[in-house]
């Protein structure tokens, strides 16, 4: 399965998130999941990435051209496809996965998740989006979409097509199901 996953490009965060995300990166590896990514080398996307390869899996990074200066991008991945803006960029993590997973990130991993889900919730794709909640990361953005059902801004159905997991292997071990 190729799975695109979103998460944070800064190294100044807590040690366990790290952790996490090397961990899901191999798990993704042992099971013969490929990695689909926007190619950073900090932060969870150099975390899952190194952990993809360590576990001796394939990656493709998804780079805008601007992006490409020293240290920036992971520098083993298979197969880099540059893209002249990040909603191209987007568009090509999207066509070329078959799921995603969301990682503890900033307002860039906020933006694509939420676009990933409006689009799974108007049915403009099916693939599974799947969040790992580390540290209880995404607490308050399950009780914020909580909150849209009850306040009656989204139905439950809607609501529940993304599921929160706190561990990367119970998270796989979902898409797999």
């Amino acid at each position: 399965m190729n799975i695109c996953v979103y998460g944070a490009a800064s190294d100044n965060i807590h040690a366990e998130y790290l952790a996490a995300g090397e961990e899901l990166g191999r798990l993704m590896a042992e099971k013969g999941h490929r990695l689909i990514f926007g190619g950073g080398a900090s932060g969870l996307m150099g975390a899952v990435a190194r952990g993809v390869y360590a576990g001796g899996g394939e990656m493709v990074s998804v780079v805008p051209s601007f992006f490409n200066v020293d240290g920036v991008l992971f520098a083993h991945s298979n197969e880099l496809v540059y893209t002249e803006t990040m909603r191209e960029r987007k568009r090509i993590m999207e066509e070329r996965s078959d799921a995603f997973i969301v990682t503890p990130g900033g307002i860039g991993t906020y933006d694509e998740f939420f676009e990933m889900f409006t689009l799974l919730t108007l049915g403009r794709h099916q693939k599974p989006i799947v969040i790992l909640n580390t540290r209880g990361y995404f607490d308050a953005m399950r009780e914020m979409l909580d909150k849209t059902v009850r306040e009656g801004f989204m139905t439950e159905t809607k609501r529940n097509m993304v599921s929160f997991f706190d561990t990367p292997d119970a998270l796989l071990d979902s898409l797999t199901v």
